[in-house]
């Protein structure tokens, strides 16, 4: 299993949008990815968990990925949740 702590850096005002379009690119992944904001922590596949994480684009958070593209899945969701995609 592979974590890293992230700053959100998301561009725009529409939350739902960024969150529909990150669990769109997780669920691309073979590997299970959570996110853990505080005490809380989601499956980045599911539309509902992710959005009662309610994210601020201030939070910080810790994204984890296990299996067999964890590596890729785990730059993948940091760098779109960053913005260095």
């Amino acid at each position: 299993m592979k974590k890293k702590n992230i700053s959100i850096s998301l561009e725009g005002e529409h939350m739902a949008r960024n969150i529909a379009m990150l669990v769109q690119k997780a669920s691309k992944y073979e590997s299970s990815i959570y996110i853990q904001s505080g005490d809380k922590r989601v499956n980045a596949k599911s539309i509902m968990g992710m959005m009662t994480l309610g994210m601020d684009l201030s939070d910080t958070l810790e994204v984890s990925a296990e299996g067999a593209d964890e590596d890729t899945a785990l730059e993948g969701i940091t760098g779109f949740l960053t913005g260095a995609e």
